[in-house]
Order: C-alpha cells, then sequence, then structure tokens
C-alpha cells in the first residue's frame, strides 16, 4: 500500500560526476573534439560505432582505437520534457532531456534538446548541436535543438 502524498519520503538527487579522473587517451580526443565543434565516435570491430566513445568494447573488453568523427546531427530515439527546471539544470527555461542517435552512430547518448515548446518534441525528430560561443572541451558546450530551429 502506498503511503499518503504528505507522509512520502523524498531526498534531493543531482545526476553529475562529484569526482576527476584523468581522461586517457579516447576521451582525451573526444573533449578535444567537442572543444574544436567536432563529434567524435569510436569503431569497433564488427564496425559498429559508440558515441560517446568507450575505451573498451563494452561487448569484448577489447581495447577501442579507432576514432572517427561523426554528424553533429541526429534523431531523437527517446525523450522526457522538463516543464519546470531547477537551478542546477542545464537551462533556466523548459526543455527536452533525449537520448539522441547522431548520424554515423549506432548507439544513443543523453542530452539537452532546447525546444521551444513541449508540443515541439517527437520521437524521430531531426536535432542539431547548438555550440556556444566559446567551448572548452565540455559536454556543455552544445545543447541540440530541432533541425528547422538552427
Amino acid at each position: 500500500m502506498c503511503p499518503e502524498p504528505e507522509a512520502a519520503l523524498t531526498a534531493p538527487h543531482s545526476l553529475e560526476y562529484t569526482y576527476k579522473r584523468s581522461l586517457g587517451p579516447i576521451l582525451s580526443q573526444f573533449f578535444t573534439a567537442l572543444r574544436d565543434r567536432r563529434m567524435l565516435a569510436v569503431r569497433r570491430s564488427d564496425g559498429s560505432v559508440l558515441m560517446p566513445p568507450k575505451e573498451y568494447d563494452p561487448d569484448t573488453g577489447a581495447s577501442l582505437d579507432g576514432m572517427i568523427e561523426i554528424s553533429s546531427e541526429g534523431v531523437v530515439r527517446s525523450w522526457s520534457w522538463v516543464s519546470k527546471p531547477r537551478r542546477q539544470q542545464p537551462l533556466d527555461h523548459a526543455f527536452a532531456y533525449a537520448l539522441i542517435q547522431l548520424d554515423g552512430a549506432d548507439t544513443t547518448f543523453l542530452h539537452v534538446v532546447d525546444a521551444v515548446e513541449e508540443g515541439s518534441m517527437s520521437t524521430g525528430m531531426r536535432v542539431a548541436a547548438r555550440w556556444k560561443a566559446e567551448t572548452t572541451g565540455s559536454m556543455t558546450d552544445f545543447v541540440f535543438v530541432p533541425v528547422s530551429s538552427k
């Protein structure tokens, strides 16, 4: 039986990595490319492409080093609307978190879509990266926007 709403326990949660580490050869290339407004991925031995790139094949454990440049445009595969962003979220107005599959990649990754309204979001829609004026080599250097809004 569920507790009454006023009796429910809640706790704040922040989706972040609170530690620092050396990036290593693959992720160093990836974040340097982001600074230069480029998207890099890694090709696995079976020919599939992982974005973001990984140092090791998630299925075989084999070392990966076949970095390739892919498009900064892609398709929304799934999404969730954030109507009232909190202070620590990436945008100060409503936006979507989406699983995005960039053209040339076989995998998705979670990122932000700066859409005008919830009704402008749909699974299968095309999006493109909109880069900040000044980039530093971070996942926050860009957000995605619907292709027609680019």
